[in-house]
């Protein structure tokens, strides 16, 4: 039927869940996953150009969840069809500001699907319509909660794929003593692995405090600190960084440029951890250039996320350069892969190179 649309108007969006098993759950201080339970969004224009999209909703994180997801996505749907996928900041601050339950990881699928189906069809590869500063990143990976005897199993299977850096998730079960017995396991199975220790906003001032005087005890100093203390405790994370001197990462406290701001301004933090799942692409980019106007340094990272938005991130930041530190491990955690494409992964190197346009990743078979 001939249309008077334009090439890049939106003629359908489809919403599924994305159920993927994990290998073992991913523990963090504040719960687990046993399964990634997130939403696959497929969005095709009207010259026939499809672009894909992932929500990585994690409950123990901020809250949101797989049923949440869907129903912002469903709703939002018949509202987007004949909509100029190009719009894709403007589609994407318009879910974003919708009254209902949070939606950053929505927000984020939308967006994603949107921008994929531009660069499929224009033959331009995400990491360059992010600027193209460069196509590779370093990754570290993650010991999740659990015992000392499988955090040296976890370090150990890590060091032999070729990663150096270890991120381990701390304020888990067992308290202090767990996670000093759990750290120290980790160095004697993997002698001088960089260590960044993620507490996910799950440990109070005196706890925090406690860990740091028994690492400092045990001869150990972290690459990086990210987020001990509770997000709204901006004054807590100053004087945590003053008083160990350690550089410290902000993740739960920023989900926005108003919070990187107020962040950068209180001197909470060193780095901001840049998660495309807490607000969407557009939003990530304000809080990039807050971090850089105010002299922040900047890590990408991720909720438990396949390689569909693994590699999205992966572009996202090899394409904007700058990111000193990378956490794009979460695909290595899943059972297995329903996708074909994707970054590369060799040894520790994440390559983003090879994609020819939008972000190459594709579902296998009918997943929609």
């Amino acid at each position: 039927m001939p249309t008077d649309r334009a090439p890049t108007s939106i003629r359908s969006v489809h919403v599924t869940p994305l159920d993927i098993p994990l290998v073992s759950p991913f523990g963090i201080s504040r719960g687990s996953l046993q399964a990634a339970n997130n939403v696959l969004v497929a969005v095709g224009l009207e010259d026939g150009s499809m672009g894909h999209g992932e929500a990585a909703p994690f409950p123990a994180y901020n809250g949101e969840t797989q049923a949440g997801a869907l129903a912002v996505l469903r709703d939002a749907a018949p509202a987007l069809v004949g909509r100029d996928a190009q719009d894709w900041r403007i589609l994407g601050a318009e879910l974003r500001a919708a009254p209902g339950p949070a939606r950053g990881s929505a927000v984020c699928a939308l967006e994603t699907a949107l921008l994929d189906a531009c660069g499929r069809r224009s033959g331009l590869p995400l990491w360059r319509h992010f600027g193209g500063v460069g196509t590779e990143l370093e990754t570290d990976m993650t010991v999740t909660t659990g015992t000392a005897r499988e955090a040296a199993e976890a370090a150990r299977a890590i060091r032999a794929r070729g990663i150096r850096s270890i991120k381990v998730k701390v304020g888990g079960p067992g308290g202090v003593e767990a996670d000093l017995e759990r750290i120290s396991a980790i160095l004697e199975a993997a002698p001088g692995s960089p260590l960044i220790l993620d507490g996910n906003a799950g440990i109070g001032r005196e706890e925090a405090g406690r860990l740091a005087r028994g690492l400092r005890e045990r001869g150990i100093t972290p690459a990086l600190v990210e987020q001990w203390l509770p997000r709204d405790d901006l004054e807590g994370m100053r004087a945590f960084r003053s008083e160990t001197g350690w550089k410290v990462a902000a993740d739960e406290s920023v989900s926005s440029a108003a919070d990187a701001l107020r962040v950068a301004r209180s001197g909470a933090a060193d780095v901001l951890n840049i998660k495309l799942m807490k607000a969407g692409l557009g939003e990530a980019l304000e809080v990039v250039s807050v971090a850089r106007r105010e002299g922040l340094g900047l890590m990408i990272g991720g909720n438990v996320e396949s390689i569909l938005a693994m590699t999205v991130s992966a572009c996202f930041a090899a394409g904007l350069g700058g990111f000193e530190f990378a956490d794009l491990d979460t695909p290595l955690f899943m059972a297995s892969n329903p996708f074909e494409g994707g970054y590369d992964l060799l040894g520790a190197r994440v390559s983003v190179a090879h994609l020819g346009a939008g972000h190459g990743v594709r579902p296998r078979g009918v997943l929609l």
